[in-house]
C-alpha cells in the first residue's frame, strides 16, 4: 500500500508550487528520500528546507490521525488538524524561509492533502 505521508507530502507539494519555490516537488522527493524512520515524525531532516517541512506535517498527521483512529475509526478531520497545529505550535517549528501566511497555508494544505490519502484507503494500517 502507498504510504500517505508520500501520497500527502507529494499532493501538498503540488499544490505549493509558485515562482519563488519552483523545485518544491524536487525539494518534497529529497526529504522523502532522506527522512529517517528511526526520528520522532515531528522533527525536521532539514530545517530550512519547505520540502522538509511539508513532509513533517504530513508525518505528523499521519501520526496524529492513527492515534485518533484507536478511539474513533474515523476521526473528524478538524480533529486532526486542530491537534497537528497545537503540536506544530509546541514545536516551535523553523519558517522555511516563508511568510507566516504561506506557512499556513503550506500546513493546511498538507494536512488536507495528508488526510485525503489516508481516508481514501492508500495507506491504512
Amino acid at each position: 500500500m502507498a504510504d500517505p505521508v508520500e501520497l500527502g507530502a507529494r499532493a501538498a507539494a503540488k499544490r505549493l508550487i509558485t515562482p519563488h519555490a519552483p523545485a518544491l516537488t524536487t525539494d518534497v522527493e529529497v526529504a522523502l528520500h532522506t527522512r529517517d524512520t528511526t526520528t520522532r515524525p515531528d522533527q525536521y531532516v532539514d530545517p530550512i528546507s519547505l520540502g522538509a517541512l511539508i513532509v513533517s506535517i504530513a508525518s505528523l498527521t499521519w501520526t496524529v490521525y492513527n492515534d485518533l483512529r484507536k478511539s474513533n475509526p474515523t476521526p473528524p478531520p478538524e480533529a486532526v488538524t486542530r491537534r497537528v497545529r497545537v503540536q506544530l505550535d509546541r514545536l516551535d517549528t523553523p519558517q522555511a524561509g516563508v511568510s507566516p501566511a504561506e506557512r499556513e497555508r503550506c500546513i493546511d494544505i498538507t494536512i488536507e492533502e495528508t488526510l485525503n490519502s489516508a481516508q481514501n484507503g492508500d495507506g491504512s494500517t
